[in-house]
């Protein structure tokens, strides 16, 4: 914030610019605008019929530190908590709709296309990243950010549309799981290499690889013999008060554990909503916790926009665009064709390949959040994904009522599907 802005602010709005009496000013401050700004956008985008992120994105860029005349917020490390509870909560949610027999039921084909497509799509677009002149560690995250399909805003826009119970939407649906899953996993192996100095050797990356692994293999191996249990027992009182901070003590402990031994809170708090998933209690904790899933998204979203300078995207527009038709292309060409290989029908195949390929959101923006959080990329890296996570969502439902359409003329209908539906099953 300039010293002109900063005094035209203190002389229009004294009470709110001037010095306050400590700390709690700032923060409460701070919180009213993040809320009452994302409300007022939230409405826009609601009237303009397009997705919330957008208006929570827009909203952060309105607040943020980065946008002129002046600065909304008062204390930038405010947005960087604000951001951090919003991911825990964010990934504690969606770790909910996820118990462990889920996972084990997503089928050997949502498996392969998860593995092929998201390691393809991260190779490709890190050599894209690099040809265009990014750094190793830039180009490795948006490697990673670029591969990941947004589960929220794809299943939101299917159930508008009517299509959430087609066959290609439940395959969808097997493959994000996995995709999140290798997601997060991921991350908390990039983020351990950054922090370890960013030495791509051998030996350091197999004990990345072991961390990652033996975090998430005694989370889910040990904590699901003993926290469902424990869950269940605060259920079985009707106390809700109870419930709730039992389960909220869990997704933070877990996050905290995580963060001490140099993984991202993300991958924390996911394998506590799992857990939770696993409990008798967890449609009463899925319903306790949605309102906080809501509001902290609100909030995350609104931290990210808030946290973009948006000052150097017209230097980024170009590859903002290279990088997207990049991800599209890879993802869309690797799920269609193995699903094509496996002996889908080429309507289901060109379907998924659409939905998956389409839109980027969520947890590719924690992935570039992670990344800047040790320190790994950047400061540009978060604006360009801010783009390219606000075109795609953008484009996204057009893109798949282009795939429903070509359903509709290639197939005639569902009644033709079912044979090579039948012989795919």
């Amino acid at each position: 914030m300039n010293h002109t802005a900063a005094t035209i602010g203190t002389t229009i709005f004294p009470q709110f610019f001037a010095p306050g009496n400590g700390p709690t000013d700032f923060i409460v401050q701070d919180f009213a605008v993040v809320m009452i700004v994302a409300a007022v956008m939230i409405a826009i985008t609601y009237k303009l019929k397009q997705p919330m992120v957008i208006g929570y994105i827009l909203a952060g860029i309105l607040i943020g530190p980065y946008t002129p005349p002046f600065s909304l917020v008062r204390d930038a490390s405010t947005i960087n908590v604000l951001a951090e509870l919003g991911i825990i909560m964010l990934l504690f949610v969606v770790g909910t709709e996820f118990p462990m027999a889920k996972l084990r039921s997503v089928g050997r084909v949502s498996f392969v296309v998860a593995m092929a497509e998201t390691l393809g799509t991260l190779f490709i677009v890190f050599f894209i990243a690099q040809y265009l002149g990014f750094t190793f560690f830039d180009s490795l995250f948006l490697g990673l950010a670029l591969s990941i399909t947004s589960t929220v805003v794809t299943v939101r826009i299917l159930e508008e549309l009517g299509m959430i119970k087609d066959k290609s939407s439940i395959l969808l649906l097997g493959i994000s799981v996995v995709e999140d899953i290798l997601a997060i996993s991921i991350l908390a192996v990039l983020q351990s290499l950054a922090a370890n100095g960013g030495q791509v050797e051998p030996l350091t990356l197999a004990v990345s690889i072991g961390i990652v692994a033996a975090f998430i293999g005694g989370v889910l191996f040990l904590g699901s013999r003993f926290f469902p249990k424990i869950i269940d027992r605060a259920g079985k009182t009707n106390d809700y008060a109870l419930l709730l901070i039992v389960i909220l003590g869990l997704a933070f402990g877990l996050s905290f554990i995580a963060n001490g031994i140099g993984l991202s809170v993300a991958t924390g708090a996911f394998l506590a909503g799992v857990l939770v998933a696993e409990s008798n209690s967890a449609a009463v904790a899925r319903i306790l916790t949605l309102p906080l899933r809501d509001m902290f998204a609100a909030i995350f979203f609104v931290s990210i926009g808030a946290l973009m300078d948006i000052r150097v995207l017209p230097d980024y527009i170009l590859p903002a665009a290279i990088l997207i038709f990049t991800s599209f292309g890879a993802k869309f060409l690797i799920v269609t064709g193995i699903l094509t290989r496996a002996k889908y029908d080429s309507v289901t195949a060109l379907r998924t390949g659409f939905g998956m390929s389409a839109a980027k959101g969520e947890l590719s923006l924690v992935v570039v959040k992670g990344g800047q959080d040790v320190g790994a990329i950047s400061p540009t890296i978060l604006p360009l994904l801010g783009v390219v996570t606000i075109v795609t969502t953008f484009l996204a439902p057009y893109i798949i009522r282009f795939g429903s359409r070509i359903r509709m003329q290639s197939s005639g209908g569902d009644d033709d599907n079912k044979p090579a539906e039948e012989k795919a099953g």
